[in-house]
């Protein structure tokens, strides 16, 4: 299993590295110490390996990851998991805002809380937060599945398109064209399945409520024109 010390090693040589795995390459598991908040680890990595960083990092961690499986021993800045398109992205702590954002794929889970705008744009993600996210989340979220564990903040999932949304706790205020939506025997199981994954067996997807788009931004009414 290589290591890598990034109080004495470049960043750049870390993910050169990991740019640079191939098909059958014997070295699949890499550890990652001493990150010291360092910015867009593990960025762009398009191979199915395993990577654990001990510490937190900075902004942009696992960006565009795709197969990869990407754990941080700490928190997350800005941006984690932006524009992934596969694999698996799991933060023991906290994310700073934008977690996940523009995300095509995969699944990002996040065991503490999530700031500002997580999901935002996301397009096809699966986030799973066991703590609170703040305002303005799944924002022109696409599609995907944003899943809370605890509350939300202001303006959920303003300006939402085919995105749904399933928050365990308190709703401070929805966004434009957002609402509530019933919980069918489909989306039980859709969530039970996503719990599942995350590895999260303490709560029932019954627990959950649902969110979604009204679809009455889809196109342009006068009378809808303060939401715009």
């Amino acid at each position: 299993m290589p290591t890598f010390d990034l109080a004495v090693t470049p960043l750049r040589d870390l993910n050169q590295t990991l740019h640079d795995v191939a098909t059958g390459d014997n070295d699949i598991k890499f550890d990652v110490v001493n990150p010291r908040g360092h910015h867009a680890v593990a960025a762009g990595v398009h191979a199915p390996v395993s990577i654990d960083i001990h510490g937190s990092v900075g902004y942009y961690c696992g960006g565009m990851n795709e197969e990869a499986s990407i754990t941080v021993h700490g928190s997350a800045g800005p941006g984690v998991g932006e524009n992934m398109m596969s694999g698996r992205i799991t933060i023991k702590g906290d994310a700073s805002q934008y977690a996940g954002a523009t995300g095509c794929g995969g699944l990002l889970v996040i065991e503490g809380n999530a700031s500002s705008r997580c999901g935002i744009s996301m397009k096809g993600i699966d986030i799973i937060v066991r703590g609170n996210i703040g305002h303005m989340s799944a924002f022109m979220a696409q599609a995907g599945n944003l899943v809370v564990l605890g509350d939300a903040g202001e303006a959920l999932g303003d300006s939402l398109y085919e995105a749904r949304i399933f928050v365990r706790g308190k709703v401070q205020s929805l966004g434009a064209d957002c609402v509530a939506k019933e919980m069918r025997p489909e989306h039980i199981r859709l969530l039970g399945n996503l719990l599942e994954k995350a590895g999260i067996t303490d709560v029932r997807p019954e627990e959950f409520s649902r969110y979604g788009s009204s679809r009455k931004l889809y196109n342009f009414h006068v009378d809808n024109a303060d939401a715009y």
